[in-house]
């Protein structure tokens, strides 16, 4: 099994999904966290975004975030990036992790995420939560089909309802992502990723999952070596994949 102290997990978006992966893998003893997100803490968040409190209100995220985290594992280093994960940063972000956990709320940074995983052949923890319903699936570049093999493109803007126009349950979102943070855990020591090559969809009111076959397209976009983020394909590693 891999040491964990010894591995670095980038995780895009501190809120709902991301809070719950952070302080998982941070308690199974994950060396390094780079948090990234460009938001404040309002009190909507509360309901379901476990690392703030009422007195972190008008915080900055990634530093709110990074202190609790501090505070409950001292020995995890905390990263705190106050930025958009975006062109100008997924890159360099990327490549200095060994994994993303991609915990963001927009369609277009998830797609980024997808992207840059693909480029930098690391793999990608993608998770989203939306009403009652989670999904959940692994991108292992070179093996298994990435998030434009599945849906090609973002939706046009305005077509889907965000969280904070939906609404989300707010234990939806931890559940989802403490299983983002498990299929992490597992990647990193090396074993088979459960989600890799299947979207998981599971429908909270009705208690129901489902699975969806993710194949790999070969004209996909994505997949032609990175090209949505203008640079050549890096070699995927070999451990963790499905």
């Amino acid at each position: 099994m891999s040491d964990l102290s010894r591995r670095s997990v980038l995780v895009v978006g501190a809120g709902g999904l991301g809070g719950p992966v952070a302080l998982t893998l941070a308690a199974a003893g994950v060396g390094r966290l780079v948090l990234v997100d460009d938001d404040a803490v309002e009190t909507s968040n509360l309901n379901r975004q476990p690392l703030f409190g009422e007195r972190d209100l008008g915080e900055r995220k990634v530093v709110a975030a990074a202190r609790r985290l501090a505070r409950v594992h001292p020995g995890v280093k905390v990263e705190a990036v106050d930025r958009r994960f975006d062109d100008a940063s997924a890159l360099e972000l990327a490549r200095a992790a060994d994994l993303i956990v991609d915990g963001s709320d927009n369609f277009s940074t998830k797609f980024l995420a997808s992207d840059v995983a693909v480029a930098t052949g690391r793999l990608l923890v993608h998770g989203g939560v939306l009403r009652y319903t989670a999904q959940l699936f692994t991108i292992a570049p070179g093996v298994a089909g990435c998030l434009r093999c599945l849906f090609e493109a973002a939706p046009p803007p305005g077509s889907v309802p965000s969280c904070a126009e939906a609404g989300v349950l707010g234990p939806l979102a931890g559940i989802a992502g403490t299983l983002m943070a498990q299929e992490a855990l597992r990647l990193l020591s090396g074993e088979r990723g459960a989600y890799a090559g299947r979207l998981l969809v599971y429908d909270a009111r009705s208690a129901r999952a489902r699975f969806v076959p993710v194949r790999k397209r070969m004209d996909c976009i994505g997949c032609e070596g990175g090209r949505r983020v203008g640079v050549a394909a890096e070699p995927a590693p070999s451990g963790g994949a499905a």
